[in-house]
């Protein structure tokens, strides 16, 4: 039999339709799909796709499994190695990862590695009805500090093992930044919610409104009976270019602007931490909370949404995936343009308004590429004299975010590196603290949510085994 050459296009809402809602985009391959999209895969001896998993899911064998239909065989595969299939299905770079790796894509397009995870993971949660049977426990207990990808991952994969795992979360909702960074048009809280209630069943408590650092500290989690911690905070302290007007009113870091919109839901009629209805949205940044910051703009009713990078769009550093979607809902990108100057004007009418005011335009300066830096990028070399003024009433700052220092400032001896990222061992995630382990963006600043759950499974190996030896 022939093989098809490209994947099985993914189903996805009308881009004219879709712009103006947040309902998810992609709509999910049905059983035809799936199966003619699993019968693409070589089923290679050496596993190349599974190397670029960092979670290190059986792709092969899963795939198998949805080739004679036997789907929820499919999930207990991929359950194995992923707390979060659910979220890996909708949200991972596969195109730098498994998908980079597989064979078939040496020639064609590789196989949609991430749209069958989506597929067999949507299946499940729609029609599992069963409970799972609590873990034996082994008499210890660690803590979790929270509950984003990595914290969620450390948790269930030491729960499986029978500790007692107690999540501490800062927010309301647990999720991290699943649930206030990632917009619900890519990933539906829903989903995350049915993720999070899995993990439950397997004995996991998550305690919520508490800021580990100021409710607790480390030391008193562990005089609470905790034997070991892990640290999953995340990188929630945003970054800003320190040019003039960033403290004009209009000016948000996508953290705060995707936070309150996908958290605080500040797009509804009577919210408490409502976001302006701007007409005019400048988003400067080219990585994926860009596109997430700049799509969300125009779902908010924006009439233009510019999105403006230093390099070239062969350079953004988004999914492709997430950049299509972008263009063809009509975000405009000003490429190889670099932002100079926030201008303001100020408010006649209201006095108080005037030291600060409001957002009237972004300055920038175009830019062309001159020589690779230390990374290999070209670097953006602005052009004299090629200034000018886009208008706006709206800009949004995404050009990364760091970690929060609060981990650092409350607990003693905890080392970190100039960028404010946990300093840890790269194949434990242990800490300078004894007992005390760490990993993801709180470790690396802002990455991926693969990334980060590798993180959280290579630190829950590291748990068991530390502990395990005390026992001994």
């Amino acid at each position: 039999m022939a093989i098809q050459t490209k994947k099985n296009e993914m189903p996805v809402q009308n881009a004219a339709l879709r712009a103006r809602n947040f309902k998810e985009v992609a709509l999910g391959y049905n059983e035809e799909l799936a199966v003619a999209e699993a019968q693409r895969c070589l089923n290679c001896k050496n596993r190349p796709c599974v190397e670029g998993c960092p979670v290190n899911v059986s792709i092969p064998e899963f795939i198998n499994k949805i080739k004679t239909r036997d789907f929820e065989g499919a999930y207990s595969v991929i359950s194995e190695s992923s707390s979060l299939p659910a979220v890996c299905g909708r949200v991972c770079p596969q195109e730098t990862q498994c998908e980079s790796k597989c064979t078939l894509g040496i020639k064609f397009e590789p196989v949609g590695i991430g749209r069958l995870e989506r597929f067999v993971s949507d299946l499940h949660n729609e029609n599992y009805k069963g409970s799972t049977a609590l873990p034996k426990s082994n008499g210890h207990k660690v803590a979790v500090i929270g509950s984003g990808p990595s914290g969620l991952t450390c948790a269930g994969d030491l729960a499986k093992k029978g500790y007692k795992v107690t999540v501490f979360e800062a927010l309301h909702l647990a999720g991290g930044v699943l649930v206030y960074g990632i917009p619900e048009f890519r990933l539906p809280k829903s989903i995350v919610e049915k993720e999070v209630e899995a993990l439950k069943q397997y004995g996991v408590e998550i305690n919520t409104n508490v800021v580990i650092g100021k409710t607790l500290t480390i030391d008193e989690l562990f005089s609470d009976g905790y034997e070991a911690v892990f640290i999953g905070t995340g990188a929630g302290l945003p970054r800003f270019m320190g040019i003039s007007g960033e403290g004009l009113k209009g000016v948000y870091s996508a953290n705060e602007f995707l936070t309150r919109v996908n958290l605080m839901k500040a797009f509804e009629t009577n919210s408490h931490t409502p976001v302006m209805n701007a007409r005019n949205v400048a988003v400067v940044g080219g990585g994926n909370v860009a596109m997430d910051a700049a799509r969300t703009a125009l779902r908010l009713g924006a009439e233009n949404v510019y999105l403006i990078y230093r390099r070239s769009m062969e350079e953004l550093p988004a999914r492709k995936e997430e950049v299509e979607h972008a263009e063809e809902e009509g975000v405009i990108f000003e490429i190889l343009r670099n932002p100079v100057e926030i201008i303001g004007y100020d408010n006649p009418e209201n006095k108080r308004d005037k030291k600060n005011g409001f957002v009237k335009g972004i300055k920038v300066i175009k830019c062309e590429l001159g020589e690779p830096d230390e990374k290999g990028r070209r670097k953006p070399v602005e052009i004299k004299g090629s200034e000018y003024v886009i208008d706006v009433d709206c800009v949004i700052m995404a050009i990364g975010t760091s970690p929060n220092p609060l981990m650092k400032n409350s607990t003693v001896g905890l080392k970190v590196n100039s960028s404010g990222g946990i300093i840890v061992e790269e194949d434990t995630g242990k800490t300078s603290l004894q007992g005390v382990y760490a990993g993801g963006d709180a470790v690396t600043g802002a990455a991926t949510v693969i990334l980060a759950m590798g993180a959280g499974k290579t630190a829950a190996k590291a748990i068991d085994e530390y502990i395990s030896k005390k026992d001994l």
